[in-house]
């Protein structure tokens, strides 16, 4: 790039920079050989993770979106008349190269980031939102889609063939494809800013989240927490070369135990406000970054025609209208308020016998409640980590897809991973002869890397790849509880619900039989997604599916009968309470999404506006939940939080089926299997459950199950 036009020669340890904003490297190896810039070779065709480098992501994002470019071409420009095949569908695996490189990309992003993977997001973003636009707003490639989509009636298409030429010609008209002249160049713009503020946001989450270490060295600062947390937090000092210290971080297996069990409030206090405060008036501030992304999308659904982008969004929702999901949530609270107020009044008069503070604040709340539990149920939460080792767990889930869908999972140490804590299985189906159903990917340990919660993501999806039919490649990443030097990885009880259902959505993915990609997996209207996933939630709460798993990680003992009863009886335990937590989280995603951000000039006043009538304790100045609520601002959920709550009402009345039938019912789990688990977005989410569950969802269910009907 010496001679090329505009380059600045700005030599350094043999580099040069060019006009156009990227450091190129003389050529090496590691650009020649680029693995993926072909398909790999390893048995089932393996990501090789060990040999991606950085610099090896723009090259081959800008290969394949060249290549892509040719056969979108060669689509468009076809002088034969449009069919389904030269069109639609060979429109479905144009790209198909590009996005198994940009899914290898932003699953290392979330959970193996690194500085340079941080600054190719912001040139990533860009290059695949043009290459998008380029395709939605090409005049030419929309008209031969419309006009097959306008003669749909008399092409007799099979039922997944009629949805992917329906969700296509409607991609299109929701993209751009009907606007015209400038308004066109106004979308490109909007969606290439859009593209940079995702990655920035989660960015900005993750630094101040690893920002903030509380360090103990007086032992009596200790009091009251666990023995499990005390260890770990010694590990950890040790690691980062404190001497007879602990350290306490942001990470949930620190952070939850702590604000529960330490009886220090003062440090309860200053653990919550640095949690709640994250990326918010402080050196990695996302205040900017929510109101340009919420502005961006309001414009951008203004654009296409849409008074908000929650009414953009909810167009292709089971929710359908921002109306509905507000009346939604308006029902669920009405009821959870009362029993949230109720839930409140019980923890406060437990902190009242105990000397505690005259009126609860959020660092206190979760202490005197595991009080209270222990009190009406003689019943510490922490007795459960012993039976929770987490290679127990982890065979007990594997185990409920076995007895539930004939799976099997087979470990294997000949796949490539990209940190030395993933694990690789081979899952079969051992009810149709032992048919390859996709690879395993887990990674359950928090580290600086890796973004804070825990999700399902996938490296290739099932469907239609190559001209065949391809199994997916499916990994889950959590961040639960480490293994330190003298005790194995002890899971919570909320951890092991974390592993079933991050493994729900997991199966979604490993059993679903389509042909397209597109339509694959859980590749389904967003407030459907959950569904999969919650209702396997339900099993760990049965003691004939604890008793599957749940042994004592020393003697090997079954857990005992009268602790499993415990943890059914608690389960409805502050019902109410959890339930409007999150009426909260929804309310005020859908506050941002509705609102005119013009009007918006403060991101902390306009969220307290927005919940003031649904809290039931005190909001602190200084705490933010937009700032760091990444589920919305860096993830798929804008306008969509509420879903949560709208599939626990499917999971709900789901799981009654299995009760009513064996929670094994092979019947129940075919039908399950065969109408939510295989079909992805082939057809009508309702229609799906209706086939499933013989009727529609009984709407009280969920009320039913939590207590408060």
């Amino acid at each position: 790039h010496i001679d090329a036009p505009g380059c600045k020669k700005e030599f350094g340890p043999s580099t040069l920079v060019c006009s156009y904003g990227r450091n190129f490297l003389m050529k090496t190896n590691d650009q020649i050989n680029n693995p993926l810039l072909s398909a790999s070779n390893l048995k089932h065709e393996a990501i090789d993770f060990p040999k991606i480098k950085s610099v090896h992501f723009i090259p081959a994002v800008e290969f394949h979106i060249a290549e892509a470019k040719k056969i979108i071409a060669s689509i468009r420009d076809n002088s034969a008349p449009p069919t389904f095949e030269n069109t639609v569908e060979a429109l479905e695996t144009a790209d198909e190269a590009l996005g198994i490189v940009t899914s290898v990309f932003y699953s290392l992003l979330n959970a193996e980031a690194n500085d340079e993977l941080n600054e190719i997001a912001n040139e990533l973003g860009p290059k695949t939102s043009a290459f998008s636009n380029d395709i939605l707003l090409d005049d030419k490639l929309f008209s031969r889609i419309k006009t097959i989509y306008d003669q749909k009636d008399q092409l007799q298409l099979d039922t997944e063939a009629s949805k992917l030429l329906e969700e296509t010609y409607v991609n299109f008209t929701r993209n751009g494809a009907l606007l015209k002249g400038s308004d066109k160049e106004k979308l490109r713009k909007i969606d290439e800013e859009k593209s940079r503020l995702g990655p920035a946001f989660h960015n900005h989450v993750l630094k101040a989240t690893n920002s903030f270490e509380l360090i103990i060295e007086d032992e009596g600062d200790l009091a009251g927490l666990p023995e499990s947390s005390v260890s770990a937090a010694a590990h950890a000092a040790k690691e980062k070369g404190y001497r007879h210290a602990w350290l306490f971080n942001l990470d949930a297996p620190s952070f939850v135990p702590f604000l529960k069990y330490a009886d220090n409030r003062e440090l309860r206090e200053k653990m919550y406000l640095a949690y709640s405060s994250r990326a918010f008036e402080d050196d990695f501030d996302n205040q900017d970054n929510v109101k340009k992304i919420v502005q961006l999308r309001n414009d951008r659904a203004q654009l296409l025609g849409y008074k908000s982008h929650a009414d953009y969004v909810l167009k292709k929702r089971m929710a359908e209208t921002p109306d509905q999901v507000f009346a939604f949530l308006k029902r669920i609270y009405e009821v959870a308020r009362p029993a949230a107020e109720k839930d409140m009044r019980q923890v406060q008069e437990m902190a009242d016998s105990l000397g505690g503070p005259p009126l609860l604040q959020p660092w206190d709340f979760a202490y005197y409640a595991e009080k209270l539990q222990q009190k009406l149920f003689d019943f510490d939460e922490e007795e459960l980590r012993p039976y929770f080792k987490i290679e127990n767990v982890v065979a007990g889930v594997f185990l409920h897809a076995t007895k539930l869908y004939g799976l099997e999972f087979k470990p294997s140490d000949e796949y490539p991973v990209y940190h030395k804590d993933v694990k690789v299985y081979e899952v079969y189906d051992s009810n149709n002869k032992n048919e390859f159903m996709g690879l395993f990917y887990t990674d359950y340990f928090p580290r600086p890397t890796k973004k804070g919660g825990a999700w399902m993501t996938s490296f290739r999806d099932q469907g239609l790849i190559g001209g065949q039919l391809k199994r997916p490649h499916v990994s889950i990443v959590c961040n639960f509880t480490k293994p330190t030097p003298d005790k194995p990885s002890l899971l919570t009880f909320r951890e092991v619900q974390t592993l079933f259902h991050e493994f729900g959505h997991a199966l979604h993915m490993l059993l679903s039989k389509c042909r397209y990609t597109s339509l694959s997996g859980a590749n389904v209207y967003w407030d459907f997604v959950e569904l999969p996933s919650q209702v396997m939630e339900n099993w760990t709460l049965e003691k004939e599916s604890l008793d599957l798993f749940a042994r004592h990680y020393e003697s090997n003992e079954m857990i005992p009968a009268d602790l499993t009863q415990k943890i059914k009886d608690s389960d409805r335990f502050l019902a109410g309470y959890h339930t409007l937590r999150q009426i909260h989280y929804g309310t005020l995603d859908m506050a941002w999404h509705t609102a005119d951000p013009k009007n918006i000039r403060d991101v902390g006043e306009f969220e307290r506006m927005a919940l003031e009538d649904k809290v039931v304790m005190p909001m602190i100045p200084g705490t933010s939940i937009s700032c760091s609520f990444s589920h919305i601002f860096a993830g798929g959920y804008s306008a969509g939080y509420y879903s949560y709550q709208w599939a626990q009402v499917l999971d709900a009345d789901a799981f009654e089926y299995f009760q009513e039938k064996g929670l094994f019912n092979p019947e129940v789990a075919n039908k399950f299997r065969t109408f939510i688990l295989e079909r992805g977005g082939t057809e009508n989410p309702m229609d799906l459950y209706v086939k499933f569950r013989g009727r529609k969802p009984d709407p009280d269910a969920l009320l039913r199950r939590s207590g408060l009907s």
